[in-house]
C-alpha cells in the first residue's frame, strides 16, 4: 500500500502528529471516539480511554446513535457505548504521539489534540460458503486514524 498524506497541513515546531492506517476496528466507533477526543488534553484522554476499556465510562455516540442504550454518566448526550477495541487502538496511537513529542523536544504533559479524524479504509471482500452451492458476502472493514496535537502553555 502506498503512503497516504495527512488531511490537513500543520506547520510549526510545537505540533506532533500520529497516524495509523487500516486498523481492523469498527468505522462507526472510530469516528465517534475521534469526535470525542478533539480539543482535549492527551493525558486526560489516555486516562479516559483506560476507563472505557474497563467499561467504567462510556463514549457518547452523537452521530451513530440509533438503537443505542442511554448511559447515566453522560451529560448532554445520554446515549453511548464502550468500544473497547477502538479505544485500545486510540490509546496506543496517543502513546505513540507522546513518544513523538519526546523525540521532537515538545513537552509531553501539555499536549492538546487539535485535529483527530477517522476515515474508512479498504474493505476486504470475501464470501461464506452456504448450503446447496450458494454463498453469502463477508466484508472486513478497516479504518485510517490521524491525530495532531499541539503544545499549549
Amino acid at each position: 500500500m502506498g503512503r497516504t498524506e495527512y488531511s490537513q497541513k500543520f506547520d510549526g515546531a510545537n505540533y506532533v502528529r500520529g497516524k495509523a492506517n487500516e486498523l481492523p476496528i469498527s468505522p462507526k466507533h472510530a469516528i465517534e471516539i475521534a469526535s470525542f477526543i478533539r480539543h482535549k488534553k492527551v493525558n486526560d484522554m489516555i486516562d479516559y480511554l483506560d476507563l472505557v476499556i474497563a467499561a467504567k465510562k462510556a463514549i457518547p455516540f452523537r452521530t451513530f446513535r440509533r438503537n443505542i442504550a442511554h448511559k447515566k454518566d453522560l451529560p448532554g448526550c445520554p446515549s453511548g457505548r464502550f468500544p473497547k477495541k477502538a479505544a485500545l487502538a486510540y490509546k496506543r496511537l496517543l502513546l505513540h504521539l507522546k513518544k513523538n513529542a519526546e523525540f521532537s523536544g515538545v513537552d509531553q504533559e501539555n499536549l492538546e489534540i487539535v485535529h483527530s479524524s477517522a476515515n474508512r479504509g479498504r474493505t476486504v471482500k470475501a464470501f461464506f460458503p452456504r448450503a446447496m452451492g450458494r454463498a453469502s458476502p463477508k466484508h472486513k472493514e478497516s479504518v485510517n486514524i490521524e491525530i495532531v496535537a499541539r503544545e499549549v502553555e
